[in-house]
């Protein structure tokens, strides 16, 4: 039996060895059934190769999927727990509607009727089902079609976003988000995270944190919108939206944007008007059709065209959205008083009623939008007329202004209906030239003085402590000898000015100018009389409005009164207006007298009005040419007008009888377009007793009139202070 065992064991040795051959292959067949399933492997024998890389791939795989399930078990883990942390931090509801920092604040003109908005518009919460229908399906077409099947977070709007974004050179997350309406609502919330002042030193940088769009940020967003889906329901999540996003002009929220470009409520929206503001949401500010009307309409009709397609409009209400564009209310086309409604924000900055409020806060003002827009046409028709210079830089700057100081309308720089840029009727402080000589004139009227005194205008020099001689010239560099104060001021002659100046005392000189409300500090030099000295337009224009009052100084206001929104008590009033007497009215009236003439004979002929209105003004003209000024008044309002370049240097040809004059005939023409003419308060002097002739041959000589016994000691006086010829 051993034998016969070894045999079978010798005689299957041989099969395999004799394997190689390609005889007897049947003889595999005949093999038991047990005998044959080692064989079997042969295959992974025959394909070793293969075998080996498939174990190698079994392995591999069994690998990833044991790393994955636990990996996913994780993520997920740590999403729940993500999810679950801000579910816990957010608030009701209603907490979440407004988001402002601060308050709106609305300015009435003096009619009462609104012409700008400031701060942060919020004109009240709304929902999704009480603002227009047409909103609603605006805003999901534009910016999420999938809203109310998704979860929060959408994986095939990101893949799209991801594909487009490589498909135009840009990286992944760059340009396109791919983002759902509620993580944009997230992103609004900035994740639960509220303004801290220690942690940020400005509110520009808390929003900057809140809106970057690294990868760590978008995944915070992402939790923070599952959270919401599971806290609030989809058309709470929508109202938020709607409360919270920017809509351009300062409007925040549907309503209050609304509002701004319609007046209208939000739920009273047409079609055309919806899809404007929902075409805002991607670029407020660019698309803000008070800044470009016509872009915004395109904008609109492409939210129109997804209206349609989505099954919100049908094809005829598409076309007739199309054929009828939205178009801004009467309120919002005024682009009035931009640097005017600064000018009252600034004078409030440190009010605590509007200073880091979000009150909402009413506003009425002095402005008058008639005068506003006389003054923004005469501004451009002047400087497409006459300043032909192509890229002149030169500026200028209007205000018009009431006798009490209440300012109408003002214009801070050659480019009209702008707001939040610099204004030059406020904000400039300029050497102003000749036209600080009136404040001269009025202190020497005041103290007894007459227009007809004369002064001599001669080559004078005069020593200086400190500074050695100093020769004032005229501006034509010749004299004209013995002249009346009135020839003096109407020809603007640096000579008599500087004279009078120093013989009436430049501290009186000084106290007058200051209390008519010139707050800058003025030179304590003879060079003063010259208008060395700065001042703001408004300045000027303010205390030339105490001239026309009859003496008395004005504060320049623009603010009537101040309340909060739907409340009647009044928190602020005006504080401006006629305030104490500076000079008595009969030197007001007189000077008034002498600047008439300024207009009517002298330096200021170009500013004469066409329709023979009477007027008043002087001429000013700084050191080297670098500002020209014309500040004047007819019976009913002041107008003060500026010239300069912004970096100080000299105008090329411009002097105050030149443009700055045409500037003023121009504004003042529109100014008193259908108002009586009314004759100017002035005081006309006591003209001299004339000289008669005396009979000659006398025993003594015949006293020297007043008149010239005034002079004569006007002359002393100076020749022994002042050392001069």
């Amino acid at each position: 039996m051993s034998d016969s065992g070894r045999g079978k064991g010798r005689l299957v040795a041989e099969r395999r060895y004799s394997s190689k051959t390609t005889q007897k292959p049947q003889k595999t067949a005949k093999k038991p059934t047990a005998k044959r399933r080692p064989r079997k492997a042969a295959p992974r024998r025959r394909g070793g190769i293969s075998g080996f890389i498939l174990g190698i791939f079994r392995w591999v795989f069994g690998l990833i999927w044991t790393v994955v399930w636990r990996v996913t078990a994780v993520i997920a883990l740590l999403v729940g727990l993500g999810v679950g942390y801000f579910y816990s931090t957010l608030p009701p509801l209603e907490s979440l509607l407004d988001g402002r920092a601060r308050g709106s604040v609305t300015l009435l003109d003096r009619h009462d009727q609104i012409f700008a908005w400031r701060g942060d518009q919020f004109g009240g919460p709304v929902t999704a089902d009480s603002v227009s229908k047409h909103l609603k399906n605006a805003v999901i077409a534009t910016e999420d079609k999938r809203f109310y099947q998704h979860f929060g977070v959408s994986p095939r709007g990101v893949a799209g976003a991801i594909r487009i974004n490589l498909s135009e050179g840009r990286g992944p997350l760059s340009g396109h988000g791919g983002s759902t309406i509620t993580q944009q609502t997230a992103k609004l919330l900035c994740v639960g995270q509220e303004y801290d002042a220690s942690v940020w030193k400005t509110e520009s940088a808390y929003l900057s944190d809140c809106r970057q769009g690294s990868l760590a940020r978008k995944g915070k967003e992402a939790l923070y919108a599952l959270a919401m889906e599971l806290k609030y329901s989809k058309d709470e999540i929508l109202s938020i939206y709607l409360n919270r996003a920017y809509m351009g002009g300062g409007a925040y929220g549907a309503e209050a944007a609304s509002e701004r470009y319609f007046s209208k409520h939000a739920g009273e929206l047409n079609a055309q008007q919806a899809a404007m503001l929902a075409g805002l949401l991607t670029a407020p500010s660019t698309l803000s059709p008070t800044n470009n009307l016509e872009r915004s309409q395109g904008r609109a009709a492409t939210v129109l065209r997804l209206m349609r397609e989505q099954g919100y409009l049908t094809a005829e209400q598409e076309a007739a959205a199309q054929a009828n564009p939205a178009t801004l209310s009467d309120e919002a086309e005024r682009k009035l008083g931009g640097y005017f409604a600064d000018w009252v924000i600034d004078t409030l900055q440190d009010n605590p009623i509007t200073a880091d409020t979000t009150e909402d806060v009413v506003i009425n003002t002095t402005l008058d939008p008639k005068l506003q827009r006389a003054a923004e046409a005469a501004m451009n028709k002047v400087y497409s007329e006459k300043v032909t210079k192509p890229g002149s830089v030169v500026e200028a700057a209007i205000v018009v202004m009431s006798s009490d100081g209440a300012v109408r309308a003002m214009v801070g720089g050659k480019k009209t209906g702008v707001s939040g840029v610099f204004n030059r009727a406020t904000q400039a402080k300029r050497q102003t030239g000749s036209s600080f000589k009136p404040f001269i004139y009025a202190t020497a009227l005041d103290i007894g003085y007459s227009p007809y005194d004369t002064v001599v205008d001669e080559p004078f020099c005069m020593n200086i402590p400190g500074s050695g001689q100093w020769c004032p010239k005229n501006y034509t560099n010749n004299f004209k000898g013995r002249v009346t104060l009135t020839q003096a001021l109407e020809n603007s002659l640096n000579i008599p000015a500087v004279k009078i100046s120093e013989s009436v005392g430049r501290d009186l000189v000084q106290k007058v100018a200051n209390g008519f409300g010139i707050r800058s500090d003025l030179n304590d030099s003879p060079a003063m009389a010259l208008g060395t000295s700065e001042a703001s337009l408004l300045e000027m224009t303010g205390a030339y409005a105490g001239f026309l009052n009859g003496g008395s100084a004005v504060l320049p206001y623009g603010l009537r009164q101040l309340r909060l929104k739907g409340d009647n008590e009044v928190l602020v009033g005006s504080g401006g207006g006629i305030r104490e007497r500076v000079i008595q009215p009969e030197a007001a009236g007189q000077l008034i007298w002498m600047m008439e003439k300024v207009v009517s004979e002298g330096t200021g002929r170009r500013a004469k009005l066409p329709d023979g209105r009477p007027a008043a003004g002087k001429t000013g003209t700084s050191n080297d040419a670098r500002d020209a000024w014309f500040i004047g008044f007819t019976a009913d309002y002041v107008v003060g007008v500026w010239m300069g370049n912004d970096d100080n240097s000299p105008l090329s040809g411009v002097t105050g009888g030149g443009l700055p004059a045409d500037i003023w005939r121009e504004t003042m023409t529109r100014v008193s377009e259908g108002l009586p003419i009314s004759p100017l308060p002035t005081i006309a002097p006591k003209e001299p007793a004339p000289q008669v002739a005396q009979p000659a041959p006398a025993p003594q000589p015949a006293p020297a009139p007043e008149r010239q016994r005034r002079d004569n000691i006007i002359q002393q006086v100076l020749r022994d202070l002042l050392g001069g010829g």
